[in-house]
Formats: structure tokens, C-alpha cells, sequence
């Protein structure tokens, strides 16, 4: 049995009309991820082909595949967020070394959809790149807002709290490419932690050294 029959059993498999529906629309989803090539190149024939449903089937699942592109985005950065979020709500102990350490525990789990992501943020595919610049805004206004909890930083302006949580936003996805390129190497991902730990870290020295507006400096 071929991997593809495999697939089609797995979609075909017993349950509720519902629960069917909804592996054969994460199939779809598993399908364009594992295509790995862009989701402007990739037509929805070849996504149904690798399924097992007709073409015409596909539009029960999604109106289009520029939805299915933004359905990836979503599936990659929401937990991504949530993660992140209630690791910065119930510090243990040092938090950006925790926080390096559920990026790569993410990336490591979920590598085809940070692969997506990084070649889709710039693709040809608009729905599909504001989807990402929205999640990754929204990860920035998150991360902005708790910055504005810590000691020292409480009277700093919103503009320059964003500022900060920008730049670490910026780190993360130059953590995540590096992880991607160093794949399985164990050598080379201590040297990508220690790296992405040293980055985040110089960013917070260097706001800890900035002197904002808020805090009545002049620039």
C-alpha cells in the first residue's frame, strides 16, 4: 500500500460526517505544506490529486487556495503566540533563554510550516503575506505590551516599547532561519541557541540604554 492509499484511507476512515470533513480538510492543508514549493506554483488540482478527491471537492473545504495559504499561517503562528505569551506571563527562571527554547521546540516540531512561512512572507501570494505580517504585528503589539510590565520600562512610550518588541520579533524569525538551515546538526543548533540567546539579549541591553521620550530624554 502506497503512501497516497494510505491517505485516502485515512480520510475515508469511520466517524462522523463532520470528523471526516474535517480530516480530509487537514489533509488538504498537510498536502500544500508538503508540497514545498510555492503556494503560487502549486495548483489545486495537484493538492486534490495528492488527496484522493476530485477538484470540484476541494471548494467544501476552502473557496480558495489563497485561503488554504492563510489557514497555514494561522496553524503555524497561533500556538506559536500562545506559547510565547503564557511563558512571558509565568516566568521561570530566565526568560528569554525559555523563550529561545519554545521557538526551537516549535520549529523542531512544526519545521514544513516555519519553511512556509519564511518563503511565503514574501511570496507572490498578497492574502497570504498580510496574513503573516498581521500574525507577526500582532506578536509584536503582544510582546510590546508585556515589555511595558518590567521594572525600568513602565514609563516608556508605546511607540518605543513596539520599537523594542520589533526588533526581538526580527530576531526570532533570524533564529528560525537558522535553525532551518542548520536542520538535525546537534553542534551547529547549540551554536544557533547561543547565538539567538546573545541577540536577544544585546537588544535588551540596548533598550535598558535607551532613552526614550517617555523617559524625558532628547534624541
Amino acid at each position: 500500500m502506497n503512501t497516497r492509499t494510505l491517505k485516502l484511507v485515512a480520510v475515508d476512515a469511520g466517524g462522523t460526517r463532520q470528523e471526516r470533513k474535517q480530516r480530509t480538510r487537514q489533509a488538504l492543508l498537510d498536502a500544500a505544506l508538503g508540497a514545498q514549493q510555492s503556494l503560487a506554483s502549486l495548483s489545486l488540482r495537484e493538492v486534490t490529486r495528492e488527496v484522493g478527491i476530485v477538484p470540484t471537492a476541494f471548494y467544501r473545504h476552502f473557496t480558495s487556495m489563497d485561503e488554504l495559504g492563510v489557514e497555514l499561517v494561522e496553524e503555524a503562528m497561533r500556538p506559536l503566540r500562545a506559547m510565547l505569551r503564557d511563558a512571558r506571563k509565568r516566568p521561570a527562571g530566565d526568560a528569554i533563554r525559555g523563550s529561545v527554547d519554545i521557538l526551537v521546540n516549535q520549529v523542531g516540531k512544526h519545521g514544513p510550516h516555519f519553511r512556509f512561512l519564511l518563503r511565503e512572507r514574501h511570496g507572490d501570494v498578497p492574502s497570504v503575506r498580510r496574513a503573516i505580517a498581521a500574525e507577526l504585528r500582532l506578536l509584536g503589539s503582544e510582546l510590546a505590551v508585556d515589555l511595558g510590565r518590567f521594572p525600568g520600562l513602565a514609563d516608556w512610550s508605546a511607540e518605543d516599547l513596539r520599537m523594542g518588541a520589533d526588533l526581538m520579533v526580527g530576531a526570532m524569525m533570524s533564529i528560525v532561519t537558522a535553525l532551518l538551515e542548520v536542520g538535525d546538526h546537534p553542534d551547529d543548533r547549540v551554536h544557533v541557541v547561543s547565538v539567538a540567546e546573545g541577540q536577544l539579549r544585546l537588544i535588551v541591553l540596548g533598550m535598558a540604554a535607551w532613552r526614550g521620550e517617555a523617559a524625558g530624554s532628547t534624541r
